[in-house]
């Protein structure tokens, strides 16, 4: 792993293969590292760009709160310091939040959006209550009260279940609370993608078994972007990239220009 820098933080990324610029930007409570099966086949096409986003895997966190927006402003500056000016741009879950933000934030920097089992609405008032509560538990308790929780949600895979556990555990108390109230403050993103329509490849993925983030998020995003693709993926939970990597992978591969 290397890394940079950038808005009073250290953040790190791996970078594999060479071609179209492909950042993948990984999910709550994870790291890159969810991505490590694709990225071993795009990157025969695609110059992949694996950030941990701030705070989780081997980057670091401030103290004081964040949101959405300052998590893509990091993309900006990492992409700044490998002198990349545009990239397509694919999150899973919550990293699909921190894509439309880089988007809003520098829509000329984009070639093309992916978002795997992720949506565009901002979270219900119900739901940031959730992630309120969960966030005062993680500070009480650690992180094992979201790795027990959220492990057998993510997948029905027991070998995926294995490993979203054992990453979860590793990742640290404030990367977790930071996360969970920048998501719920994040905003809604509805009307932005509504005014991409046909600039620019759009992939959605998402599993038919998703208990997290139900697949009709993704429909909605598909009804009104006429012109995207929408890949359903029939037995898949919250972690398509590992439960069938093949799929995600050629999925994907339409961020291509």
């Amino acid at each position: 792993m290397k890394n940079i820098s950038v808005n009073g933080i250290k953040l790190a990324y791996d970078r594999r293969g060479q071609g179209t610029p492909l950042v993948l930007l990984h999910g709550f409570p994870l790291d890159h590292t969810s991505w490590n099966e694709v990225a071993s086949i795009l990157e025969d096409h695609f110059d992949v760009i694996l950030p941990d986003l701030r705070g989780f895997g081997e980057s670091t966190t401030v103290n004081s709160p964040y949101s959405i927006s300052d998590m893509a402003d990091d993309i900006a500056g990492l992409l700044d310091s490998l002198g990349i000016e545009q990239v397509a741009i694919a999150g899973h879950s919550m990293g699909g939040y921190v894509a439309l933000s880089f988007l809003k934030n520098y829509p000329k920097r984009v070639s093309g959006l992916g978002l795997i089992s992720s949506q565009a609405a901002a979270d219900t008032p119900e739901r940031k209550d959730g992630r309120y509560k969960t966030a005062v538990e993680v500070a009480e308790k650690g992180v094992s009260v979201v790795a027990d929780a959220m492990s057998p949600k993510l997948s029905a895979d027991e070998r995926v279940r294995v490993f979203v556990r054992e990453s979860i555990l590793q990742q640290s108390q404030a990367a977790l609370i930071g996360a969970l109230k920048a998501m719920a403050t994040r905003e809604d993103m509805t009307s932005l993608l509504a005014s991409i329509e046909g600039q620019y490849p759009v992939v959605l993925l998402h599993g038919n078994d998703d208990v997290l983030i139900s697949i009709e998020r993704s429909k909605e995003i598909a009804d009104l972007l006429k012109l995207s693709r929408l890949f359903e993926i029939p037995g898949a939970g919250h972690m398509p990239m590992m439960e069938f990597t093949k799929e995600t992978a050629l999925a994907l591969d339409f961020l291509r220009p």
